[in-house]
């Protein structure tokens, strides 16, 4: 199931007040500050991609390799063992 557009809504507005943030945190803050900062905002990126990259290997249509290369061969176009 698909993030709401709702809830990605909410997580890049989110992700920019935490950019805001880290604007200021670089000047002022610690290191250690700045980095946490940093990971949260590519924490926030990185569940809507993966959400994003799950709902295409959802929808795809079974055997088809589309954008993923072979990756998604049926297994009738594997090499079988027994032929060698």
């Amino acid at each position: 199931m698909a993030l709401s557009e709702t809830v990605k809504e909410s997580m890049r507005e989110a992700e920019s007040h935490l950019r805001n943030a880290l604007s200021f945190a670089a000047r002022t803050e610690r290191p250690n500050i700045v980095a946490h900062i940093a990971k949260l905002i590519a924490g926030i990126d990185n569940i809507i991609t993966a959400d994003e990259l799950i709902d295409k290997l959802e929808d795809r249509t079974s055997g088809s390799s589309d954008m993923f290369g072979p990756f998604y061969r049926s297994d009738d176009d594997l090499p079988c063992m027994d032929d060698e």
